[in-house]
């Protein structure tokens, strides 16, 4: 074989991937289907066989590990095992969009095994450019069917914004850049009744969730054709229990 074959066969599969990830956003961008060319899938199934499902059966398995892990029954994953498999790849069967806060756990909150989530975290849980490209390249190369975008009680992030807005005082470091993007959810809550962190917790997770379904080219063109099911919800600290934001 000639050199220049040994090198092209040894070009990274990450950059491999990185390339099919833009072949396949141009693809949306042009109305076409996300999913990879059938031809792929037949000579490589998937590393876990079990997470394609459909979007529906998605959240129901998520929020079936969510049950068995507020009840304190989470099952025992055999990680050894799995390695092999995912060394290769990866097609997790939903997306995690959660707050960085180190109480909350979504591997653990859904009872889930390694290569089934794939995660985004950032304290607030908000969606700027860079969390919407992972959740593009989740949805358009990884095919997770789902995205949870995962709010939590007693947020410090929001709670730092109500109060930075109240004082009109500016957080030190880079803090300012968490605050302008909280910061549409606690103004539209401001003036309601009921707990203000609440109301502001539960709003961020609403707007980060339309923002999502409306991104453009890849995520709004995969909810309009049933590739995947974009939901909210907010996690209980006292118990681990998320319940969905309809």
């Amino acid at each position: 074989m000639c050199r220049l074959c040994d090198a092209r066969d040894a070009v990274a599969p990450e950059t491999t991937s990185r390339r099919r990830f833009l072949t396949l956003a141009g693809g949306a961008a042009a109305g076409l289907a996300l999913s990879p060319p059938a031809s792929a899938k037949e000579t490589k199934p998937p590393p876990k066989p079990q997470n394609e499902i459909s979007p529906e059966a998605a959240l129901k398995r998520l929020m079936k590990g969510n049950e068995r892990y507020v009840e304190g029954v989470s099952r025992r994953h055999d990680f050894t095992h799995e390695r092999e498999a995912l060394a290769g790849g990866q097609n997790p069967y939903a997306s995690i969009l959660s707050c960085a806060d180190s109480r909350i756990a979504p591997e653990y909150a859904f009872d889930s095994a390694r290569g089934d989530l794939f995660v985004c975290r950032v304290a607030g849980n908000f969606a700027n450019d860079d969390t919407v490209a992972s959740l593009e390249y989740a949805t358009a190369v990884l095919n997770s069917p789902l995205i949870l975008v995962l709010g939590h009680e007693s947020c410090g992030a929001v709670d730092a914004t109500i109060k930075s807005l109240k004082d009109n005082t500016t957080l030190p470091g880079h803090l300012p850049s968490l605050v302008a993007a909280l910061a549409p959810a606690v103004k539209a809550t401001m003036d309601k009744p009921g707990d203000k962190l609440a109301n502001a917790i539960r709003q961020n997770v609403v707007d980060v969730v339309a923002k999502l379904k409306s991104a453009t080219p890849i995520l709004n063109a995969a909810v309009a054709d049933g590739k995947i099911k974009i939901v909210g919800g907010v996690y209980r600290l006292g118990d681990g229990k998320v319940k969905l934001i309809d």
